[in-house]
């Protein structure tokens, strides 16, 4: 069995991972969705409906799209909205857009799931010390939360499955402890409750925005296939869709026994506990939410390094603290999501003014990814008439969600829409101008400058440079180069060296290929390498190249001892030297308002953030990093006039 089958099939230890790392959002939400639907007054039609509604957005929307549709669209063994991408984009150009809108929405409701968990949980302490003020204890947590990401959370994450599995037994157990005094409340799972809440009941339909809470985590299902594998997930699912409906059933029952009174501010999940058992229940939520804010913490990571791969967010350090394979830590976005989240909780104070800003971004990431299932459903092959059923199905599901999500704009859903609205503009500006240097990029056939590198290599006139000179070239063809490149070696300031290396980094739509590929231009003179690199691989280009060249010299394809005189007769490994062509906008301009406005907030992002050299992950190397002007349209017809 090879590693990749093995770390997906179904195994014991395969499902208590999928319990410790997927089920943390979606797992959380009894905390607050029964909190949501029944604002103040307690009314049976409310109760029966507001349970209907969860119990088959449950079942349509997390159960039948997401674990037996969405997880057979998986990019070799991977999942996510960006992986979905991945599998479709070849089909059409705008479906760049649903991606963009999709990851941009996740990330903003990376930055609202951690408060709205933390503080639901820590609030339910206000039950046994009424004066407490939870806002510092829910900002301390998360601040602790964020530190640890540094360190990795292998360790920890060894812990998560069972502590999960007592979070879902406990929920099933309170649930049923008041299902058998109010029988009666197993009459919600007639579709009919829930019809007659949305089209009968005053302001019913409007409720959907806090029913959709239930079914916010169904996207990390997706997202984190590539960790759990699809066997496992539909397994544990099973047990944990079980559960969640008993506790949900179980809160009908207290608010069925509690009918016509006012919540007056008491969550129904925390009713459900006998007195005695309070403290251990709070305990076992916080740590819970901590797991749910950890999950999401880890999803918003792994997103944005497949956003780097595909060209839509700058290239930040990404570094890997453990040996977890798709481990890894983003310490840019790690100090985003830390601010975002403890804004958060200052601005909104309690977990039920956040439910407000809570749902509405996911919505939009939902409809995103059902518009990509389609595109995927297509190019599967799949009758025509399945694949509009699916999309007109899901569309009028997901569109209502969104309808009566928007109810919340004012009350703090502009919070996450403008979050993700912040995230959509960064997207662009990099992806569109990623295309605008692409263009801008002359390439020139690399022959013609095959003697010239030779006699230069040999023209000891000119002081050495290095031994090995190093370029990174984005050019995809082996015969070509930058013109900039050529520029730099030539004339920029001549560099001479015994042995030019050029490297080009391809990122593939596969997850984790890793594959090279060496062309020798020159008898050992100039070599090309092309690594194939998966969109979820680490770029240590400075290791894989040592790697490559080791490969060469075992089969005595190159020599790196150092052609200094001295130095070869001892045998000495010559010096690599890598350069990093780095662009900037030169003042030699003029260009269309778009292009001039995306290229001014791309630099505009980019002094922000470390050079290239140190995504490829070079900076343990010896490094020149240089400035070469982009100029977009030369200015012409200069208007210069000569006087004696």
């Amino acid at each position: 069995m090879d590693a990749k089958h093995q770390h997906t099939a179904i195994s014991t230890a395969g499902l208590l991972i999928a319990l410790g790392i997927i089920y943390g959002d979606i797992g959380t939400s009894p905390l607050y969705v029964m909190k949501a639907i029944v604002p103040e007054q307690i009314s049976p039609s409310l109760i029966y409906g507001g349970i209907s509604c969860v119990i088959w957005t449950l079942t349509l929307q997390t159960t039948i799209k997401y674990v037996l549709l969405t997880l057979n669209a998986d990019n070799n063994g991977e999942g996510g909205i960006f992986s979905l991408y991945a599998l479709v984009r070849r089909r059409a150009g705008w479906l760049t857009i649903p991606a963009i809108i999709g990851g941009s929405a996740l990330l903003a409701d990376g930055v609202i799931t951690p408060p709205i968990s933390v503080s639901s949980a820590i609030e339910g302490l206000e039950a046994v010390y009424p004066t407490l003020p939870t806002v510092p204890i829910v900002i301390g947590i998360l601040l602790a939360l964020f530190l640890l990401q540094s360190f990795g959370t292998q360790i920890v994450g060894k812990a998560f499955g069972p502590i999960m599995l007592i979070w879902f037994t406990m929920l099933g157990v309170l649930g049923v402890s008041w299902i058998v005094l109010q029988p009666a409340i197993l009459k919600a799972f007639n579709p009919y409750y829930a019809y007659d809440l949305l089209v009968n009941y005053p302001g019913g339909f409007w409720l959907l925005g806090a029913v959709f809470l239930c079914t916010t985590g169904a996207e990390a299902l997706y997202s984190d296939l590539g960790h759990c594998g699809k066997g496992n997930i539909r397994i544990s699912w099973i047990f944990v869709k079980t559960t969640l409906l008993l506790n949900y059933m179980g809160q009908g029952a207290w608010l069925l026994s509690h009918q016509g009174e006012q919540l007056n501010k008491r969550n129904p999940f925390y009713e459900l506990m006998p007195e005695w058992f309070l403290l251990i229940g709070i305990g076992i939520a916080t740590i819970a939410a901590i797991i749910a804010s950890q999950a999401l913490i880890t999803g918003s990571f792994t997103l944005v390094a497949e956003a780097i791969r595909l060209n839509m967010w700058p290239k930040v350090k990404l570094n890997y603290p453990t040996d977890v394979k798709g481990q890894l830590y983003v310490p840019s976005m790690n100090r985003l999501l830390l601010f975002g989240c403890i804004g958060v909780v200052l601005y909104f104070q309690r977990s039920e003014n956040m439910e407000a800003a809570y749902g509405l971004a996911i919505t939009l990431t939902m409809l995103m990814t059902t518009l990509l299932l389609t595109m995927w459903l297509r190019a599967k092959r799949v009758p025509l008439v399945a694949v509009v059923l699916f999309a007109v199905l899901y569309g009028l599901i997901e569109g209502a969600f969104l309808i009566a999500n928007l109810v919340k704009f004012p009350h703090g859903g502009w919070v996450s829409l403008a979050i993700g609205a912040t995230l959509v503009a960064v997207m662009y500006v990099w992806l569109r101008a990623f295309y605008i240097k692409r263009r801008l990029t002359e390439f020139v056939k690399i022959d013609p400058y095959m003697e010239a590198l030779k006699e230069l290599s040999n023209d000891e006139s000119v002081p050495k440079y290095s031994t090995h000179l190093v370029f990174m070239t984005s050019a995809e063809r082996a015969s070509e180069i930058e013109s900039k490149i050529i520029y730099s070696i030539f004339q920029k300031r001549p560099k001479r060296a015994d042995i030019y290396w050029f490297v080009h980094v391809d990122t593939t739509d596969e997850p984790y290929t890793m594959e090279y590929k060496v062309v020798e231009l020159a008898h050992d003179d100039v070599f090309r390498i092309t690594f194939r690199l998966g969109f979820r691989v680490e770029q240590r280009v400075n290791l894989y190249f040592r790697k490559v060249v080791e490969d060469l010299v075992r089969n005595k394809e190159v020599d790196i001892t150092s052609r200094y005189e001295s130095l070869s007769k001892q045998h000495v490994t010559g010096d690599f030297r890598f350069v990093v062509l780095e662009k900037f906008l030169s003042v030699e301009n003029e260009f269309p308002a778009i292009e001039k406005l995306v290229m001014q907030a791309y630099f505009y992002i980019k002094q922000f953030i470390a050079s290239e050299d140190k995504y490829f992950g070079l900076d343990t190397s010896s490094v020149k990093v240089e400035k070469v002007p982009l100029v977009i349209t030369p200015v012409r017809d200069v208007a210069l006039k000569r006087i004696s």
